[in-house]
């Protein structure tokens, strides 16, 4: 393990074997795992995808990349990626390399709480049936728990009950119910329901009120994952222009999204450009984690900046990153998914904590590098050279075609699928 550098040389220049062989070598993969990991055909076959969703007619690749040069905690990872977007990848390697020069990611993680909600209506007197319920927690508790004697066998569980009264609703008054689960390391989403299913009858009689909707939340507020970087200005510079104006340019980017709700959405965006691909590489719900990191930046009734960034006295960058991060490394995709298992082989997790951790750090790099990007060279820029093969292979260019289709493009500043076009056409004449 002491041995292990994610800070491999020359990563992007070699071929995607000659990749494979690297993190073969990085982590002690078998041959299984790189099957998995390299996909094509037959690694996830369609009878398994056949029960794993409804109406199954096949199935849909998207490209797996890994992200080098991480450390987090002191430990360094290979960070496996499944995104269709170029230069996401490129970008959090790059950033995570920034990063290296200050020390490396720090991450921590609160317990994995999670919320299971119960709707109740028609209730007379709601504060009295607030205390009844409240009353019976452990009653409650006792029988949310015994729908999961294995959760609670490895040390998790329902751990307490919250009453929160709605005067008014667009149907009236109601009363919600929440039961704080710890799922150890699962997601915990069927058993955040069935949970809720169990208890919702006692509730009932409680309160003398109906239920309706049982169910999990996805604002995992008391499931946080936290990161932190420091940067110095030295590892921020270019060659024309110094890293103190670097790191000036990124305040400003940082700034602007912390008051300006538009410019928050995009920029939230670049952090879930990090950590959406390690969710989807894991075999994990990045719908769920989306929606919650969102219903988070909106927490104090305006939607701002999940990461926070500043300057220390010493001038260096200082970046932050708190958000919900309901992962699992056990149940659902992760178990069924081949690729999903040895993503989670490489990155080497034994909790779903550390998963969460090695997620805020890859969407604090990300950002990182889009508002670098922003700040010294505009963001399309640093897309071109990537965009312009993807618009050389669509207009028919294959082979070193593609190199050099891409390269006219930029050079000329047209790119432009007409244009790739006419390229193709014109180098095969």
């Amino acid at each position: 393990m002491g041995t292990q550098n994610s800070r491999i040389q020359g990563f992007y220049k070699l071929n995607p074997f000659e990749r494979l062989q690297e993190v073969k070598a990085f982590d002690g993969l078998c041959d299984d795992d790189l099957r998995a990991l390299h996909g094509g055909h037959g690694i996830l076959s369609i009878e398994r995808a056949d029960k794993m969703i409804e109406n199954v007619v096949g199935t849909y690749n998207l490209p797996l990349g890994v992200a080098t040069n991480f450390q987090i905690n002191g430990r360094d990872i290979l960070i496996p990626m499944v995104v269709e977007e170029p230069s996401i990848v490129a970008g959090a390697s790059y950033a995570a390399r920034m990063v290296r020069a200050g020390g490396g990611f720090q991450a921590d993680s609160t317990a994995p709480l999670m919320i299971g909600q119960i709707q109740l209506v028609g209730i007379t007197a709601m504060n009295s049936a607030r205390h009844d319920i409240l009353a019976h927690s452990e009653e409650i508790l006792a029988l949310a728990n015994a729908q999961s004697r294995s959760l609670t066998a490895l040390g998790g569980g329902a751990r307490e009950i919250e009453v929160h009264i709605f005067e008014q609703s667009p149907m009236g008054p109601m009363m919600v119910v929440h039961v704080v689960i710890d799922c150890r390391d699962a997601m915990g989403a069927n058993a955040i329901n069935s949970m809720c299913e169990a208890v919702a009858p006692r509730l009932e009689q409680i309160s003398g009120g109906r239920a309706y909707l049982r169910i999990l939340s996805n604002l995992s507020d008391r499931r946080l994952a936290r990161a932190r970087c420091v940067v110095p200005p030295k590892a921020l510079e270019r060659d024309d222009i110094s890293g103190e104006e670097v790191v000036d340019g990124i305040l400003w980017a940082y700034a602007f999204a912390a008051v300006d709700p538009y410019r928050a959405t995009t920029h939230n965006k670049g952090i879930l450009n990090g950590i959406d691909p390690v969710i989807v590489a894991t075999g994990n719900d990045w719908r769920a984690i989306e929606a919650g990191a969102h219903a988070y930046a909106a927490r104090n009734g305006r939607y701002t900046s999940l990461s926070v960034w500043e300057k220390d006295e010493a001038g260096n960058l200082v970046g932050t990153l708190e958000m919900p991060l309901a992962v699992g490394i056990v149940g659902g995709a992760t178990k069924v998914h081949p690729a999903a298992q040895a993503a989670l082989k490489l990155l080497n997790v034994q909790s779903a904590t550390e998963l969460a951790e090695i997620c805020v750090c890859a969407g604090l790099a990300s950002n990182l590098a889009a508002m670098r990007a922003l700040a010294t060279e505009g963001i399309q820029r640093g897309h071109m050279g990537l965009h312009a093969r993807q618009i050389a292979m669509a207009a028919g260019a294959s082979g070193p075609l593609i190199d050099e289709v891409a390269r006219r493009m930029v050079e000329e500043r047209n790119i432009k699928p007409a244009r790739a076009e006419e390229i193709v056409a014109e180098l095969r004449a």
